[in-house]
C-alpha cells in the first residue's frame, strides 16, 4: 500500500493552542508534580461545569487514575461488599465487571437488547426477581454501559433500580458527552464512570473519574481515593482506601483537552454520519446508529457496523490459521500466548477476514467487545441471556473513528473493504 499513514481506531489529538503543554510545564515550574494540584482542581471543576450544563446540575467529580478505578469506587461508595452480587451488562469491555471481583463480590452478567446492544431493561427485571427468589437478597449494585458511546435506557433502568431500592453505577466510561433525553450520561444514578484513556473522547494519557451526588458523597469518594486517612497528625486508617487519585500532570494534560471535547464529540458524530452514508448501498454491511425518536445522542466514540454472515470476504478461507502476535484493537498492550487459535465463541470467519484486510492496508480495526459471560474467566458466574451480544459479537467490528480520521481516511475505508468482498 505505498505511502499511506496507519489510520488508527481512536487517538487522542492535541488542543490547536497547545494548552496541555502550558499546563504541565505550569506544574513542573511550580514543583506540583503529585497526585494533587491546580491542574486536578481545575480539570475537576472543567469536568463538573460539562456534567451539571451549566448549573442544570450539582453533581462533583473526583479525578482518578484510570475508568477501572473509577468503577472500583463506585461500587465502594454504592455499599458492596464481598459475598454481594452485582448486576453487570455483559456485553462490555472487563473494566466493567472486574472491579466487582475485587470487593470480594459476584458478577451477575446481563444481556443486551438489540437495537441499542446495552443491557436489557425486561431482562435485567427478571434477574433481579431471579437472584432474590434464589439467594434471598437482593442485588448490591446495578451496573450499565454505554456500549461504544451508545446511551442506555437510562428512564426504564432508574425505574426499576429505584422500585426494587438498588443503587445504579452508570459506566459511561466510552459515553463521556452522550446524552439520554437531552442529560448527560452518567449523571442519572448514584455515581457515573468516565475514563480518559488514550483512546478516549478526552484524554489524560491514562485516567478517570467518579461522577458524585453532592459534597457529602464527594468527600467520601476523596477518602478512599486517598488512602482514607484519618485527621491525626500521623498516619491512621479506619477503613481501607486506595491509591487513585490522578497526577497533576495528567489533569494537566486533561484541562487542556476539555477545550476540544465540543469539536471531538462533533467530529465523532460526523464521522458516523459519512460511515452510514457510504455503507447505505453496500449488500450485507450494516452500521450501528442510535435508535430513532430523539431519547438517544451518541457520541459515537467508535462506529460499529456488522457483517452478513453469507458475506463472502476475500481470503476467508485463512481465517484462525495463524496465532495473533499482538494486541488486536490497541496501539498498546501485552497479551498471554493463547493455547489455541481458536475459542468456542469468535468471529465469524469474514469479520477476522476482514480484519486481516484492513490491517494489511494499514487500518486498524476490531472485534466488537466479547460478551463477559462468554469469557472463561467468568465460565461460573449467574447469567441472564438472550442470544444478543453473542450474536453481534459474530458479525460486529468497529472501525476508526477518532479525531485523527479525515473524510479521505473514511472513504479510503470504504473502498479497502469494498474491494475485499466477493461478489
Amino acid at each position: 500500500m505505498s505511502e499511506r499513514k496507519k489510520i488508527y481506531l481512536c487517538l487522542a489529538h492535541m488542543s490547536e493552542a497547545g494548552l496541555e503543554q502550558k499546563y504541565i510545564n505550569e506544574a513542573f515550574e511550580t514543583n506540583w508534580v503529585v497526585p494533587l494540584g491546580p491542574n486536578v482542581d481545575g480539570f475537576e471543576k472543567a469536568l463538573e461545569d460539562f456534567v451539571n450544563e451549566n448549573g442544570r446540575l450539582s453533581k462533583r467529580v473526583v479525578a482518578l487514575s484510570s475508568g477501572t478505578a473509577a468503577v472500583h469506587l463506585g461500587l465502594v461508595a454504592a455499599g458492596v461488599k464481598a459475598g454481594d452480587e452485582v448486576l453487570v451488562q455483559s456485553f462490555t469491555f472487563c473494566a466493567s465487571t472486574h472491579p466487582v471481583t475485587y470487593l470480594g463480590a459476584t458478577p451477575v452478567m446481563i444481556d443486551s437488547e438489540p437495537d441499542t446492544w446495552n443491557i436489557d431493561p425486561d431482562l435485567l427485571e427478571e434477574a433481579i426477581r431471579d437472584r432474590i427468589a434464589k439467594t434471598g437478597r437482593q442485588p448490591a449494585a446495578i451496573v450499565p454501559v454505554a456500549l461504544y458511546g451508545m446511551p442506555y435506557r437510562i428512564d426504564r433502568i432508574m425505574e426499576i433500580a429505584n422500585r426494587y431500592g438498588i443503587p445504579v453505577v452508570e459506566d459511561a466510561a466510552e459515553g463521556f458527552g452522550s446524552r439520554y433525553q437531552g442529560q448527560v450520561l452518567g449523571t442519572f444514578g448514584l455515581n457515573g464512570v468516565l475514563s480518559f484513556n488514550g483512546n478516549k473522547m478526552i484524554t489524560t494519557s491514562g485516567g478517570g473519574a467518579l461522577i458524585t451526588a453532592d459534597d457529602a458523597a464527594w468527600r467520601e469518594v476523596m477518602m478512599y481515593a486517598t488512602q482514607y486517612r484519618e485527621s491525626y497528625p500521623y498516619y491512621q486508617h479506619e477503613k481501607i482506601g486506595y491509591n487513585y487519585r490522578m497526577s497533576n500532570i495528567c489533569a494537566g494534560i486533561g484541562r487542556g483537552q476539555m477545550s476540544v471535547l465540543e469539536s471531538h464529540l462533533a467530529h465523532h458524530r460526523h464521522v458516523q454520519q459519512l460511515y452510514e452514508q457510504l455503507f447505505a448501498d453496500v449488500p450485507g454491511i450494516e452500521v450501528h446508529a442510535q435508535p430513532a425518536g430523539g431519547a438517544f445522542d451518541s457520541n459515537y466514540w467508535l462506529t460499529a457496523i456488522t457483517l452478513d454472515p453469507d458475506l463472502r470476504v476475500k481470503g476467508q478461507e485463512n481465517a484462525y490459521k495463524t496465532m495473533v502476535t499482538e494486541a488486536v484493537g490497541g496501539v498498546a498492550g501485552v497479551i498471554h500466548t493463547a493455547r489455541s487459535v481458536v475459542t468456542d465463541c469468535q468471529p465469524n470467519d469474514n469479520v477476522e477476514a476482514l480484519r486481516v484486510a484492513l490491517d494489511k492496508a494499514d487500518i486498524e480495526s476490531r472485534p466488537v467487545w466479547k460478551p463477559m459471560h462468554k469469557q472463561p474467566v467468568y465460565a461460573s458466574v449467574p447469567a441472564y441471556v438472550n442470544g444478543v451480544s453473542e450474536a453481534i459479537f459474530k458479525v460486529g467490528m468497529c472501525l476508526p473513528t477518532g479525531p485523527c480520521v479525515s473524510d479521505d481516511d473514511v472513504r479510503y475505508i470504504v473502498d479497502v473493504i469494498k474491494s475485499t468482498i466477493e461478489s
